[in-house]
């Protein structure tokens, strides 16, 4: 069987793996390794998780088939929510953690953004949360227009803020319909909550976890490309505690891979 291909890219550690399987498990057990070791240094291991079809088989490889993985004492936060969706509408992402990490394992807490909520007075009280709990291990995707968690291009890299409300590209917008979250463009709500680039960054470990040819663009501008505002996922290489975790479809159009 092939095996995975290691790269560093500026300060980013970047692996292509043989097969989207191989890389979920890959991804998978380097997590385990963050929470174990953030447990064992200070009793608990504070988690954000990004959601989303490409996250599915990393969440399900760490979930459901990785013993030892010490849940009950993991405080699991998540990055982003739509303005007006509560908990249980179909494409939310509070749900979509809920169902795939905390109705599946016994956590210590989780804490969800509350679309629901006045926007301002929810981004504040989550910033706070983030504030009390210090992120151990972030585990994020990259959008197909390159976007880290609802931060579209042009993305601030330098947000003074840790969670604000944002209006979504349209680019970003038709991913969820392509997704099938939604049934058209109109139907996906214009604006969302979300965890801003230097919030998600400041975690102690980031791991990306970025399958699928319909994300070889953005992989390629984020990694070949300028360091740029117009692909914020090219932050991403400047930093050491990144690890980058890709499987041949959505490194395809690398011209090392």
């Amino acid at each position: 069987m092939p095996e995975a291909r290691r790269r560093t890219v500026d300060r980013m550690t970047a692996w292509v793996h043989p097969d989207t399987a191989s890389m979920a498990r890959a991804a998978a057990d380097q997590a385990a390794d963050a929470i174990t070791r953030a447990v064992g240094a200070r009793g608990v291991a504070n988690v954000m998780f990004a959601t989303g079809n490409s996250q599915v088989a990393f969440v399900d490889a760490l979930v459901g088939d990785t013993p030892g993985v010490p849940w009950g004492d993991v405080v699991v936060f998540h990055m982003d929510e739509y303005e007006g969706v509560g908990p249980d509408h179909p494409a939310g992402f509070q749900r979509w953690i809920r169902e795939r990490i905390g109705d599946r394992v016994q956590l210590r807490s989780a804490h969800y953004v509350d679309g629901l909520a006045d926007p301002a007075s929810e981004c504040a009280r989550y910033a706070e949360l983030l504030r009390l709990h210090p992120v151990d291990l972030c585990c994020l995707g990259i959008g197909e227009n390159g976007h880290l968690a609802f931060n579209d291009p042009p993305a601030d890299f330098d947000d003074p803020l840790d969670v604000k409300v944002v209006e979504l590209d349209r680019a970003c917008r038709q991913q969820q319909v392509n997704e099938g979250h939604f049934a058209g463009l109109d139907d996906v709500p214009r604006r969302a909550l979300t965890v801003t680039i230097p919030a998600l960054l400041r975690a102690g470990q980031v791991l990306a976890v970025v399958p699928e040819e319909r994300k070889a663009p953005p992989v390629r501008a984020a990694l070949e490309g300028p360091l740029s505002t117009s692909c914020p996922a090219s932050v991403l290489r400047t930093l050491p505690h990144v690890t980058l975790h890709l499987d041949p479809g959505s490194a395809s159009l690398l011209a090392w891979s």
